[in-house]
């Protein structure tokens, strides 16, 4: 089975990362921990778009070693971030367009299969101001699918959308796990986020990636195995209860 294998160690100012993980080249992994541990940091070292030394690679793709550093556009990851980062000068549709001219030849999803998947078909035309938040990050979901990324990297998506926005946009990142053979890290601090995406959990404290009883306390998620994390979720909604970051 193809895997994604990564060793990266850096200082940046006063945090530490060294990370180590080989981890397979399928589904969904969630990477959860405390504020402060390093997921993001981690994501912008696989991305190219923080240094660490190291190494990075993708199935038979080496992104990063001792002797060659790919920068990020020739790294054929997609990033999607907390906020949307659509071009606000273009269309839904332009943006999208100007990911998929740029992502060459490699195989993926064409425009029209990820404009249905994720309902974008009424908002072609629309400009990004227009956009509510869950629609927003929508395009933004499907203008790093149209890049072809080998590799997806999700950082907290769902973070800054209230709870309508919220329901909007989960639906659509099941589908797209169901429909893609793609290989997806995604940060959550939100337990339903992880129950409903994930097939696996990484946890990671102080800038590693650590066993359950080595991770910090103070992260609700640390201690808890991947089926807990599911049972308590679920229970969590047959009670009514909204789960929330």
């Amino acid at each position: 089975m193809s895997e994604i294998r990564f060793h990266l160690k850096g200082e940046f100012g006063e945090f530490r990362l060294d990370a180590q993980a080989s981890l397979p080249a399928t589904g969904v992994t969630a990477l959860v921990g405390p504020s402060g541990s390093g997921k993001t940091t981690l994501l912008r070292c696989l991305a190219g778009l923080a240094r660490a030394e190291g190494e990075v690679a993708v199935g038979e793709a080496v992104w990063q070693d001792a002797g060659a550093f790919t920068p990020t556009w020739r790294r054929g990851v997609g990033y999607v971030f907390q906020e949307p980062s659509l071009l606000p000068h273009l269309s839904v549709k332009a943006n999208l367009d100007y990911a998929a001219k740029r992502a060459g030849d490699r195989p993926g999803p064409g425009f029209d299969e990820v404009v249905a998947m994720l309902g974008l078909g009424p908002l072609l035309h629309r400009s990004p101001e227009a956009l509510s938040g869950g629609e927003r990050q929508r395009a933004a979901i499907g203008r790093a699918l149209l890049a072809k990324p080998i590799l997806l990297l999700m950082d907290e998506p769902l973070s800054s959308l209230d709870a309508a926005s919220k329901a909007e946009v989960l639906p659509h990142l099941e589908q797209l796990h169901r429909s893609l053979s793609l290989p997806v890290i995604y940060v959550s601090h939100d337990a339903l986020e992880v129950a409903r995406l994930a097939d696996r959990v990484v946890r990671m404290a102080a800038g590693r990636l650590v066993a359950s009883h080595e991770a910090a306390s103070a992260d609700p998620l640390a201690h808890l195995s991947e089926g807990q994390v599911r049972t308590l979720a679920r229970a969590a909604l047959a009670a009514g209860l909204e789960v929330g970051s």
